[in-house]
């Protein structure tokens, strides 16, 4: 067994952030899905959904939500999902945190929430600085 990850986001934005991941990966080793949210989705709908989603990743380890905006209503209606046990929600998701949770498919959930956090956050760089300032 191992812990699920279903990406709640903005349209597509997980779609493809999977998408990208598994090419550079060349296989996903963890079961996933992907729900985009857009202006035209209804949210209580989209949580029947998600809720079903829920079920069918949760193979008894639990499962991992990636959100992309903290507040937004994805982001909202996963915490929403979180409620229940075994289910966690990290935002702010980008490549870096879906390719270092990808890498790690047989750790626990607390686990994989770390890894997460981690793959996010040195993930984000800063390569070149211009300095400012008068001649």
């Amino acid at each position: 067994m191992s812990v699920g990850v279903l990406f709640v986001t903005h349209s597509g934005i997980g779609r493809e952030l999977l998408a990208t991941a598994q090419a550079t990966l060349g296989f996903c080793p963890i079961q996933t899905a992907c729900m985009g949210i857009t202006q035209n989705t209804d949210p209580d709908a989209f949580t029947q959904q998600a809720r079903k989603l829920l079920a069918d990743l949760d193979s008894g380890d639990g499962v991992l939500i990636l959100t992309d905006a903290y507040g937004s209503t994805p982001s909202n209606i996963a915490t929403t999902l979180a409620r229940r046990p075994r289910v966690s929600v990290v935002a702010g998701v980008n490549l870096p945190m879906v390719l270092r949770v990808l890498n790690y498919p047989r750790l626990s959930l607390l686990e994989l929430e770390e890894k997460a956090l981690t793959g996010g956050q040195d993930g984000v760089v800063l390569v070149i600085t211009h300095e400012t300032g008068g001649s």
